[in-house]
């Protein structure tokens, strides 16, 4: 925003053409539709049921406390999701105009791991399930 002048955050995107991406300025609106498609698909083809295999691994699903065996999803998606969206991320926005070079991208998906990981975990682990344990049982408790 101090570069552009611009008095949003939005605005200073706009001003300066879109986000760099691909090797091109791409509107954000792009940006964000491509990182939710990638992640989505993502998710639904290895996220879940990886994570879902490993946990079933190491707990047996019958007789581990759900909580448990939720908390151990919750890690291996994580685990999972963390290196292989911060993958994506690093040849998303790899500075093409540089040249290329895979020493670089796979600096750049490590930088990116050591980032987003103990943010992930944690957010994951202590905040989202919490919250999305908390809302479901507000939708769906039985009434005795």
């Amino acid at each position: 925003m101090n570069i552009t002048g611009a008095d949003s955050v939005i605005g200073a995107i706009n001003t300066q053409g879109g986000v760099y991406m691909f090797g091109h300025m791409l509107p954000i609106w792009a940006v964000i539709l491509i990182e939710f498609c990638f992640a989505y698909g993502l998710e639904c083809l290895m996220g879940s049921p990886c994570s879902f295999k490993l946990a079933a691994k190491v707990f047996d699903p019958r007789e581990t406390h759900h909580m448990m065996f939720e908390t151990a999803i919750i890690c291996a998606t994580v685990g999972l999701m963390c290196p292989a969206m911060s993958f994506l991320a690093a040849i998303f926005y790899y500075p093409y105009y540089a040249g290329f070079n895979v020493f670089t991208l796979l600096a750049n998906w490590l930088k990116l791991v050591c980032f987003n990981f103990p943010f992930a975990y944690f957010s994951q682990l202590f905040f989202i399930q919490p919250l999305v344990r908390t809302v479901f049982k507000a939708l769906f408790v039985r009434e005795k």
